[in-house]
């Protein structure tokens, strides 16, 4: 047996939505969640200088919680430096998440599927690879927010938002073209989930919003061998911010996740 802990690495609070999902698959895990928020947004990030703050991150990670493994519930930071991080550090299993493209063509009935995302997912050619791959046959739109992962961020603090604001953020997910609509929007962005409600009441017309972080938390589970478990009792589960504090109503948050902020 071993209490080596799965780490989770978010730019900020977003990825609680996967862990949220790990917990439930993976009740005897300790979990260290990671929260770049002296980085957040991601997506103000020129790509090259991002790309080495992540991994100059992972160097002291991994070296201080010694994980199983590791859990990137962040679209962003994925589709740039997962493949880094798999060469940099090749001893420790990664679970990357990136825009749940795939499974969306598989399931749209008009052909039409959006893509919620960070401008920096958007305009990543991961990105636009996946749509070459698996949804060729269908029309993607790729929408880059600049401001709903700031805005979720606040909600799941309990800072009322502008319905109009949040409209006018999803309204360009929405396409009526050839007599067919919209019917899936995949949620490119951990934070997104957080809003989905008030996305289901602000939308035109009801689609299916594509949340991944059930599948992330099963793929990182299917990498832990069996043997590997840790005990039911272990230390606590943590969470660690890089800005070195946390204020109130986010250690408020925290502890409602069950993790006591380091």
């Amino acid at each position: 047996m071993t209490d080596r802990p799965v780490l989770m690495f978010d730019s900020g609070i977003g990825g609680l939505t996967v862990l949220r999902e790990a917990r439930v698959l993976m009740p005897d895990r300790r979990f260290v969640y990671v929260a770049d928020d002296a980085g957040f947004p991601y997506g103000d990030w020129e790509e090259e200088a991002l790309r080495a703050r992540i991994v100059d991150l992972f160097g002291e990670l991994l070296e201080k919680h010694r994980p199983e493994i590791a859990v990137i519930p962040c679209n962003t930071a994925s589709t740039l430096v997962l493949s880094d991080l798999r060469a940099a550090f090749p001893g420790t299993p990664f679970v990357g998440t990136v825009p749940a493209i795939k499974p969306a063509a598989e399931r749209t009935r008009s052909g039409l599927v959006s893509v919620l995302a960070t401008p920096g997912t958007v305009k990543r050619a991961y990105t636009r690879d996946l749509i070459q791959s698996f949804a060729n046959a269908c029309h993607v739109r790729l929408v880059g927010s600049q401001n709903l992962a700031r805005m979720a961020e606040a909600y799941i603090r309990g800072v009322l938002l502008d319905d109009e604001a949040i409209r006018a953020e999803i309204e360009p997910c929405f396409v009526e073209q050839d007599g067919q609509r919209t019917d899936i929007v995949v949620l490119a962005c951990t934070h997104y989930p957080f809003l989905a409600n008030v996305f289901r009441r602000l939308a035109p017309w009801p689609v299916d919003w594509l949340d991944p972080a059930e599948a992330i938390a099963r793929r990182a589970l299917s990498l832990i061998p069996a043997a590997s478990k840790a005990e039911p009792e272990h230390d606590p589960d943590v969470a660690i911010f890089t800005s070195g504090g946390a204020d109130f109503l986010t250690r408020r948050l925290m502890q409602g996740f069950g993790l006591s902020v380091a």
